[in-house]
């Protein structure tokens, strides 16, 4: 299973990103896929996820601004940035796990398949 995340880049407070998970070796439309982010220091943090079914889970921290999807006919799974902060400065991460249920979408360590990640910055 490969996961190639892309889409990452310098945008302005109040801008716009849409990053994109390419996933090889599994289907995303059959997986929990998630995106979690990381800053120096810091522990990877919970962005978004997407259930089998299709139901989505967010962060707090972006509920209403970031939308997360899953493409069937490209194979990936997306995350819409919307009115992007300073504070979304992070490399982000999509993750995968095939399992039917995951004890919790919001651990890391719950998936067990990670892209290399790419590198978002929110200027003020």
């Amino acid at each position: 299973v490969q996961l190639q995340a892309s889409g990452g880049g310098l945008v302005q407070t109040g801008g716009s990103l849409r990053l994109s998970c390419a996933a090889s070796g599994l289907r995303p439309s059959n997986s929990v896929m998630g995106w979690f982010r990381q800053t120096p220091g810091k522990e990877r943090e919970f962005v978004a996820a997407v259930w089998r079914s299709g139901a989505p889970h967010y962060a707090t921290s972006v509920k209403g601004r970031f939308t997360i999807s899953r493409d069937k006919a490209r194979n990936t799974v997306d995350l819409q940035m919307n009115s992007l902060k300073p504070e979304d400065t992070a490399v982000y991460y999509c993750a995968a796990d095939s399992r039917l249920i995951l004890s919790s979408i919001a651990t890391p360590s719950e998936y067990d398949y990670w892209g290399q990640g790419t590198q978002v910055t929110v200027s003020s």
